[in-house]
């Protein structure tokens, strides 16, 4: 009853945090303030973590870089067998704009399940890649879904939600369902999209495809399924989500991100200072420099 309570009280508040917030993330698409996670050129300040494998080991170079785009492939497995893996960025964030640049290529690795096929996905929110056990399969977190379209004329939304052990307010109610489908389009073949999604703290979350929004929710929790082989010291059930890791899919099909770049909605907000920006939702006074 109390959750149910806070969840009524929270989407009130939510209403008027973004009417004050939306005019400031709009001026904010000055392309000298996102930050390019992705130096196109290595994967320095990037973890990997694949099931059954120790942090770090990048089994079958499933994750490298070649003309300047980051690659998951499949050359070295003779299966897939469930080696799920995510590449994680160095610096958890509570407050910011993720982009990512993408596109499938090839075929899925063998033994890839159905429903992997075309199939990907941003992690935010995410446990860190050290507090996932060796033979955990997803991070516990909030998962922006990538998919293709089948090129069978059916539709295949992309920048859908996942829920790998998590839940969401959706709609204006606790939506406990591990995946809602997008408004987005269809993408078939090897094409380029750009999917971004905008994260507010436990206020808001918002997916949008080739700058069209396409979904949002709020106050994303610890809670659910869909998530095996974690620490449950970690999966604390009911705790709410204001911060966490980014990371990257492998799935088993093959895909290429050419960009990885971030936008900080969180920083220094005096006016007096060098590095104020227009943009920040949420104060930082101990980044201020003057």
């Amino acid at each position: 009853m109390f959750y149910k309570i806070r969840i009524m009280v929270k989407n009130i508040l939510l209403f008027f945090f973004l009417m004050a917030i939306s005019i400031s993330i709009t001026q904010a698409q000055n392309k000298k303030d996102w930050v390019q996670l992705f130096n196109g050129k290595d994967l320095r300040d990037w973890k990997v973590k694949i099931k059954g494998y120790d942090l770090n080991d990048n089994f079958g170079n499933t994750f490298s870089v070649k003309d300047k785009k980051i690659v998951v492939k499949y050359d070295a497995y003779d299966k897939f067998n469930f080696r799920y893996g995510h590449i994680f960025y160095k610096n958890p964030y509570s407050h910011y704009r993720v982009a990512v640049e993408y596109r499938f290529t090839g075929a899925q690795a063998n033994e890839g399940e159905g429903w992997a096929f075309r199939n990907s996905g941003i992690m935010v929110h995410g446990q860190t890649p050290e507090s996932m056990l060796k033979d955990q399969d997803f991070p516990i977190s909030i998962e922006v879904q990538l998919l293709g379209g089948k090129s069978d004329g059916n539709p295949r939304p992309t920048c859908n939600l996942c829920t790998p052990g998590t839940h969401v307010v959706y709609e204006g109610k606790l939506d406990t369902r591990h995946c809602i489908e997008s408004k987005s389009a269809t993408y078939d073949g090897d094409q380029w999209v750009r999917a971004e999604v905008e994260v507010l703290g436990d206020s808001l979350i918002r997916h949008y495809v080739n700058g069209q929004i396409v979904m949002e929710y709020s106050q994303p929790i610890i809670g659910g399924d869909v998530v095996n082989g974690f620490d449950p010291l970690v999966k604390k059930d009911g705790m709410m989500l204001t911060q966490g890791s980014i990371s990257l899919q492998s799935e088993s099909h093959p895909i290429e991100f050419r960009k990885v770049e971030l936008l900080s909605l969180k920083g220094c907000m005096n006016p007096k200072a060098k590095n104020y920006k227009k943009h920040y939702v949420v104060g930082d006074e101990k980044a201020c420099r003057y």
